[in-house]
């Protein structure tokens, strides 16, 4: 008789084990617990793993050969974003996360653990500050999630169903807020004008079912939104609310969306303090006015400071915690996990160590290094740069008019140790700088694409002779 396989690291596949599992939740089966998830998402086969592992050495010896695999940016000269960014991280940041009291810490508990409640009030404080808002959430998982929430918040004030997208989002990005907002938001899609929002097309398309108009500064490809103000306009003249999503990096220089009439702010915090680890620290945050209506919606936990009975001293904790999903469980508005709340400490003490002038002299750094960049491929014959808007850290240049295709960049750069980019079509190649990427670096990948671009011409003209030759 064959004997089942209990795989020796993973105690509950025991046979008697599972049995009792499926017992205590009334299921028939595991495949009840994938129900919800669709066919074509599920895998159809078992993971790829090895045989277990006799013994620890050749375990530790195997999962060592697979990290060994990872190429960091450090390695290598790197061009990547889409979300993820190569930006500079002060040792004192790791070093105060590291600590014990923060990195063991689950979301402040015990309640006595007032050290953590302050150092999360003092983030939320400084990107208040930085974003000219009064009230900021601690953090959600990621940007994404906080951005599905913020539009979710604005469907729940107005009960409505209608969010207009006046930019170009991150396809993962979009794909997620989708999924998260599908069954009580509909998405309309207005196609840009030369990078930025379509305010005629917005506009028009508002109505008294719009919820939000929902806008990304910095978009997809880099372009900063100028027309804030007008899709505000556009937004409150129905009733709706314009939530802005955005990367924080850029207020030491750039007006705050809260000063061009946006209601909600949110985003990503992974370039303030946060390591790329190989697909990045990430966590959300969401920035509103000083207004109940919009506070009372927000189902993350939010720190206050408040006096004691002790003269002279103050204390922090939860404010309004009755609206949270932590209080009401399962009939909360929504349910928001606590995760990233260590990531909120992170950014906290990178913005206190940059302080406004080094926010400043950053966010002027990441404009001019841009610009140099899309001035030096723009140059190379063959390429150019897909709109003529203000560009933050990423833009895309387009390789149609060469003879070279995005990929067949990516390719070639790739084996020099360079990585240029994202492809994001066939000929379009989404290019990130940051202050971590210098004018040297970017002259050598302009160096190094003008090289792919003049052999591949090269090439085709060499192929064009041959072929008249023969004819």
């Amino acid at each position: 008789m064959t004997q089942p396989f209990v795989h020796p690291y993973l105690p509950n596949t025991a046979p008697d084990v599972k049995a009792a599992m499926l017992a205590a939740v009334g299921a028939a089966s595991t495949d009840e617990f994938y129900a919800d998830i669709p066919e074509g998402l599920r895998l159809d086969r078992p993971l790829d793993l090895p045989a277990p592992f006799v013994a620890e050495q050749d375990l530790v010896r195997h999962v060592d050969g697979l990290l060994g695999r990872n190429v960091s940016t450090r390695e290598r000269l790197s061009f990547l974003g889409a979300g993820t960014y190569n930006h500079y991280v002060p040792a004192v940041v790791d070093e105060v996360i590291n600590r014990s009291e923060f990195l063991t810490a689950y979301a402040g508990e015990p309640y006595e653990d007032h050290g953590r409640f302050q150092a999360l009030f003092q983030y939320q404080s400084l990107m208040a500050e930085l974003l000219n808002m009064d009230v900021v959430n601690v953090p959600t998982y990621d940007g994404f999630q906080a951005t599905a929430t913020s539009l979710s918040m604005a469907g729940r004030m107005s009960g409505r169903r209608g969010v207009i997208v006046a930019s170009d989002v991150l396809p993962d990005k979009f794909s997620r807020v989708h999924d998260f907002v599908r069954t009580n938001l509909d998405l309309t899609v207005v196609p840009t004008v030369n990078g930025t929002a379509d305010v005629a097309a917005v506009a028009a398309l508002a109505t008294e079912q719009t919820a939000a108009i929902w806008v990304e500064t910095p978009s997809y490809s880099g372009a900063v939104e100028t027309a804030i103000r007008q899709l505000a306009d556009a937004a409150h003249a129905v009733g709706a609310v314009l939530v802005v999503g955005t990367d924080p990096v850029g207020y030491g220089v750039l007006t705050p969306p809260a000063d061009q009439g946006a209601d909600i702010v949110c985003g990503d915090i992974q370039s303030l303090g946060l390591h790329q680890w190989f697909g990045g620290a990430h966590a959300g945050f969401i920035a509103v006015h000083d207004d109940p209506r919009f506070v009372m919606e927000m189902p993350s936990r939010l720190f206050g400071l408040a006096t004691t009975d002790v003269p002279g001293e103050v204390g922090f904790g939860d404010v309004a915690y009755d609206r949270t999903s932590f209080a009401h469980r399962e009939d909360g508005k929504e349910w928001v996990g606590t995760a990233a709340a260590l990531w909120g400490i992170a950014a906290g003490v990178y913005l206190a160590l940059m302080g406004p002038q080094g926010m400043a002299d950053l966010g002027e750094t990441l404009l001019a290094r841009t610009r140099y960049a899309q001035l030096q491929l723009s140059a190379i014959p063959g390429v150019a740069l897909t709109d003529t808007a203000l560009h933050l850290r990423e833009f895309v240049v387009d390789f149609s008019a060469a003879s070279v295709t995005a990929h067949a960049v990516v390719d070639t750069l790739r084996a020099q140790g360079i990585e240029p980019g994202v492809a994001v079509g066939e000929y379009e190649l989404l290019v990130a700088v940051t202050e971590m990427t210098g004018q040297g670096d970017i002259d050598r990948l302009a160096d190094a694409v003008a090289s792919v671009v003049a052999a591949s011409d090269t090439a085709d003209t060499s192929t064009s002779n041959t072929e008249e030759k023969s004819a």
